[in-house]
Parts: C-alpha cells; structure tokens; sequence
C-alpha cells in the first residue's frame, strides 16, 4: 500500500464539474493498494495517517499530528502510485490491486480512520477526479508498506 500524503490548508475532490468531497485543515492522501495488501497493513496505514506528527507546533517544529490538531483526511484512490518505469516511457500498473477488492480496501481505511476520531472524506472511487489543494509548506510525503514488510 502506498499513500502520498500533503498537508493542507482545504483541499477538495471535484467529479464532473461538482464538489464531490472537500476538507479544511488536514491531510490529502493519495492511497493506492497494491497486490498483497491485507487488512493488517490498512490498519497500520489508518494508524500512521492519524498519528503522523507533521504539523508544527508553537515552536515550529513537526510535533502535531492531524488527530492533535483536530484536522480532517480526504482519501482519493490513485492506483497509479503503483505505477513502474523499468523499461520505456509507459507505466506498469500491474502491481495495482483489482478495482473491487481495492475498493473494498480503501471503504476498510476509512472506517480504521473514522474509528480512529477524525473526519474523513473520500473521491469518487473509479472517477475522473480533479483535486485542488492548497498545500501547506509545501509538506509531502510518501508512506509505504507492502506485504513483504
């Protein structure tokens, strides 16, 4: 599973030319479950999502997490996160999981977030989606976990 996180100041998930999903403060996570991924690494994703400590307190440094600073999560499915360049100019993405199964995997790391006490939103799984953010810092990162470890 991979997820690309940005902090946000909003950010929203526009489907054919309407607000699908939209947050205030918190984490855009681009999540794409991969091949492998079961329920156990969901809910060391939903955990990391939660308590992942990026956001800055008094003295600047990254100390809060969106759970400490009472922000929200958008989750936008983005199997091309499992997207591999070893040969050619055209992506792989054979290591994506099945849309059904992904689908289903993706409704479970909601609710691991909602269990959790955060608000979360999600796009439009299978959509053409535009995302607008405003990303704040600019703060981005990648957080992994395959099956192998």
């Amino acid at each position: 599973m991979k997820a690309l996180l940005q902090r946000v100041k909003e950010a929203k998930v526009v489907v054919e030319n309407r607000v699908y999903a939209q947050i205030g403060k918190g984490l855009l996570a681009l999540v794409c479950i991969e091949k492998g991924d079961d329920e156990k690494i969901v809910a060391w994703m939903g955990e990391k999502l939660v308590n992942l400590r990026i956001f800055p307190d008094e003295a600047g440094k990254f100390n809060l997490s969106v759970k400490d600073i009472g922000g929200e999560i958008l989750l936008v499915s983005n199997f091309t996160l499992a997207g591999e360049l070893k040969k050619g100019t055209r992506p792989s993405f054979h290591r994506a999981e099945e849309p059904e199964r992904a689908k289903a995997m993706l409704q479970t790391l909601e609710e691991e977030i909602a269990k959790r006490g955060i608000k979360v939103k999600s796009g439009l799984f299978g959509a053409h989606m535009e995302i607008f953010l405003i990303n704040d810092g600019p703060v981005t990162i990648l957080l992994e976990k395959g099956a192998q470890g």
